[in-house]
């Protein structure tokens, strides 16, 4: 696989795309005081926007969870769902504000840049917690890339069956595997996953932003449509009745899942940094930064509450999973396999998203301790028809598809949906949106200890700590239900 600048489609759209030289570029003076093409690291200029920003965000924030929002209502209720969103957005948005004036340490130009997540940690709070920042960053990277591929699998088999449905009606027995869909989606990631870097990707969250409006908007409409049409669900303040939807402990962890679906459908954080290093630094990239993430969590709010309130309001406690690919809709069929057209091609730009900051971390740490390999450094370039100028890497080539191969396999063997979200999201939620924020703020602000600012600080780490653990445990629990009926490699 070869490293293809399509620099050609890049000016054809003109879209700002900020450009990174490779991982090993040094700090050159001379290139600096040009001023034309380097940025004061003496990387090449960036330029990212306000609306580049705000695309990535919505691409990391609206994915296909938003279709499982109105199975989350239904556990939770009208009155405890709709106060967990809105709640999950304003600690998102507040936390967001404090991690993005960690950029520049100190936090304003010329303050020296923080490259990624794990650079910022190790600027503020070092020692052991800079370890602990990549496990938890990158462990969740890696989930969220397997998560999307079972999820985009998913979507492409409700495909088939929304025709089967149509062509041989809803009662008929529609079986397909989901693990051709996997293995397509694989392959088209092989391709991308030899895009050079986080900067190169504002095209494709650019297509997946809009992608994800046009199902969101579609699943809303459906629903409006049953709303409508007067045959809907049953619904509550306190959402799943015990004793008549479920069991009391059915209740309960489905409850805790239904906190960890929302939790990741806000789950930005951990490409925050990255994101933030594709800005100019004129105006401030934190400002900029700030402003993108009040847009994104906004926009993103609207659209669950909308999605996950009227499609509980359709389906009642009865709601499933997903609305377009649990078959809660089955006409318009055309409609319906449009929708997850959309959601698929939003999963393979969002996939990427989440995969570039693994590849950059990979590739940075085997150009510092072997520079001199040859294997590892070298690019080779040529002209291919119709393309342009491409280059080739060896090692990128070798480890990215290793890597795509190894999260296609595992997808392949957990082929869970509800459950994975809310693992996902319990799991990242806590260290990375909230403890590691939280935690180089005061130490950023220098906030008094016991003031009244720092409790109020430790008791929403504290309060959030526990909301995590419980989603952790419910998803949890969810998983083990599944596995307990799933047979590998079946339908």
């Amino acid at each position: 696989m070869m490293t293809i600048y399509i620099d050609v489609i890049y000016s054809s759209l003109k879209l700002p795309f900020s450009q990174m030289k490779s991982f090993n570029t040094e700090h050159n003076p001379s290139a600096v005081e040009s001023g034309n093409r380097f940025d004061d690291d003496g990387r090449e200029k960036r330029t990212g926007t306000f609306m580049t920003a705000s695309a990535h965000i919505i691409t990391a924030v609206i994915g296909s969870g938003v279709l499982s929002l109105s199975w989350a209502i239904a556990q939770l209720g009208w009155l405890a769902g709709t106060v967990i969103l809105v709640t999950f957005a304003s600690i998102n948005y507040y936390t967001s504000t404090m991690l993005a004036d960690c950029y520049r340490s100190p936090d304003t130009a010329p303050g020296t840049r923080n490259y990624t997540y794990m650079d910022v940690v190790r600027a503020y709070l070092g020692g052991r917690k800079v370890q602990l920042c990549g496990l938890a960053q990158y462990g969740s990277l890696v989930g969220v890339t397997i998560g999307y591929t079972i999820t985009a699998s998913i979507s492409l088999v409700a495909i088939g069956k929304a025709n089967c449905f149509h062509d041989k009606g809803h009662d008929a027995k529609c079986s397909l595997s989901n693990y051709p869909s996997m293995a397509a989606f694989g392959i088209v990631q092989l391709m991308l996953s030899q895009i050079p870097n986080f900067h190169k990707l504002s095209f494709l969250s650019i297509i997946a932003t809009v992608m994800s409006f046009c199902y969101a908007s579609i699943g809303i409409g459906l629903s409006i449509t049953t709303v409508t049409s007067g045959k809907v669900g049953k619904t509550g303040l306190t959402g799943t009745v015990v004793g008549v939807d479920v069991t009391a402990s059915e209740k309960m962890w489905r409850s805790f899942q239904a906190v960890g679906d929302i939790a990741f459908s806000y789950a930005y954080s951990i490409v925050l940094v990255e994101i933030q290093d594709t800005l100019k630094s004129t105006p401030p990239e934190n400002k900029v930064m700030k402003k993108a993430s009040l847009a994104g969590v906004s926009t993103t709010t609207v659209f669950y509450i909308l999605c996950g309130g009227i499609g509980y309001a359709a389906f009642g406690n009865k709601a499933p999973g997903d609305l377009l690919t649990d078959f809660g809709f089955y006409e318009p069929y055309w409609l319906i396999d449009f929708a997850n057209a959309c959601i698929v091609l939003h999963l393979i730009a969002a996939y990427q998203v989440f995969a570039q900051p693994i590849f950059q971390f990979v590739e940075k740490k085997c150009n510092k301790k072997w520079p001199e390999s040859i294997f590892i450094t070298s690019e080779h370039s040529m002209n291919i028809p119709l393309i342009g100028k491409c280059t080739i890497n060896l090692f990128r080539l070798l480890w990215r598809t290793c890597y795509v191969v190894l999260t296609t396999v595992v997808a392949m063997i957990f082929p869970f949906f509800n459950a994975i979200l809310g693992l996902l999201g319990a799991l990242a939620f806590w260290p990375l949106t909230v403890y590691f924020p939280v935690a180089m703020h005061i130490e950023q602000a220098k906030v008094k200890k016991y003031s009244l600012r720092w409790i109020g600080l430790k008791l929403l780490v504290s309060l959030c700590l526990i909301v995590s653990l419980l989603a952790t445990i419910g998803s949890i629990v969810g998983l083990i239900t599944s596995v307990k009926a799933y047979k590998p490699f079946n339908n």
